[in-house]
């Protein structure tokens, strides 16, 4: 593919790039270029907002390019301070190895290994003598760190900002000197880390990296970040039908917005809803379990969330039989899902309409009721029990 036709493939999707006119050249050098991505094991699962961008590192790979996966075992331990409110808790050494080992695992589900080369930061930071950590400081001011709008809003609200944290954006910097990137994917919250790798290596006299940020995808919640400590995440190990739920309780607005940044196609404004919501989870299933299980997985969800067939589904047992409405929708989803809902939840959830007994409404919290066995209790758009 000649540059411009792969610039032009490239840059769709992406939210910014320093620069375009860069890259091009970087691409017309007729060699592999090196596109580095960092991830630091701070949770045993990669999600999607993680496969957003391995997405992009994958299409480097497709036009022939090396994909250098950095995993973080070192600045781990501090903890990526970008887009934080308060300063991360500091995870010990044993978590991070046994996190590290799943994410090298979960990463092959979108990159092709053939063209990945993984290494550990560890590998240099670890020997790394406190001379040249004051060198590798000397290279940054105090002012440059304190620009980051994170750093600003914590100062503002006077929370306190610890010096290991200033640290992190010069080990990612650092990164890129030892593995010579010529390219650095990230999110847009990373754009100040990227640029710093820059500035590093201009010091250290090699060409200065691409900086190619994408959009942060939106969790579950469609309002923070998609996050495993915030719980709004879909994780890429997890369960086809765990995969397939979590998709189908997300609201239409959300849907949209993930239909070009998952799929990378906008959403057809002629679609139905509810099947443009199923064409979304089967994708995303099929992607990262198999068409074969993504279609099983469809009808297994077809059939236990029609109101003609809901009775026939095999669902989770419930043996909750009396007492008011919202005792029993909240003991069921703590015994048959371990989903933790407050009363408060289960209320607004009854009076919007959500509740179903034997697909009738039950919009009374207050109701004092009496369950049968075989009675169907729909909780939500994507669970229901069947009673004991």
């Amino acid at each position: 593919m000649q540059p411009d036709e792969a610039l032009s493939l490239l840059k769709r999707g992406s939210a910014q790039i320093i620069s375009e006119a860069e890259l091009r050249q970087k691409l017309a050098l007729g060699r592999p270029l090196r596109v580095k991505l960092g991830v630091d094991p701070t949770s045993p699962d990669l999600h999607l907002g993680h496969a957003l961008i391995l997405r992009k590192l994958r299409q480097f790979q497709d036009l022939g390019h090396e994909a250098v996966l950095i995993i973080g075992d070192f600045t781990s331990m501090i903890g990526d301070p970008s887009g934080r409110s308060a300063t991360r808790p500091q995870l010990n050494r044993e978590q991070i190895l046994a996190n590290a080992k799943t994410y090298r695992e979960q990463a092959f589900k979108v990159l092709d290994p053939a063209r990945t080369r993984i290494v550990s930061n560890g590998e240099w930071f670890e020997p790394m003598k406190f001379e040249q950590v004051i060198r590798l400081n000397s290279f940054v001011t105090l002012q440059q760190m304190l620009q980051r709008e994170d750093f600003r809003d914590r100062i503002d609200r006077q929370q306190p900002i610890h010096a290991h944290e200033i640290q992190y954006p010069i080990m990612q910097g650092w990164d890129s000197v030892m593995v010579q990137a010529d390219v650095e994917l990230g999110g847009t919250d990373q754009l100040f880390n990227i640029l710093v790798g820059r500035d590093l290596q201009k010091q250290e006299g090699q060409a200065q990296q691409v900086v190619f940020v994408l959009p942060i995808l939106e969790g579950l919640d469609g309002s923070q970040k998609m996050s495993k400590s915030l719980g709004n995440y879909v994780g890429l190990n997890e369960s086809a039908s765990e995969i397939f739920g979590k998709l189908m309780s997300i609201s239409d607005a959300l849907m949209a917005r993930y239909y070009p940044l998952l799929l990378g196609r906008p959403l057809d404004p002629a679609a139905h809803p509810l099947e443009a919501k199923k064409q979304l989870a089967s994708e995303i299933v099929t992607t990262y379990h198999s068409r074969e299980t993504a279609q099983r997985t469809l009808e297994e969800w077809n059939a236990r969330f029609s109101e003609k067939r809901l009775s026939e589904a095999d669902l989770p047992t419930f043996h909750g039989q009396v007492g008011d409405l919202v005792t029993i929708v909240t003991a069921a989803y703590f015994m048959a899902f371990e989903i933790l809902k407050s009363r408060g939840d289960v209320r607004r959830l009854i009076e919007q309409g959500s509740i179903q007994l034997d697909g009738e409404k039950l919009r009374d919290p207050k109701a004092a009721i009496q369950l049968r066995p075989g009675q169907v209790l729909r909780l939500d758009k994507t669970r229901a029990v069947r009673i004991g």
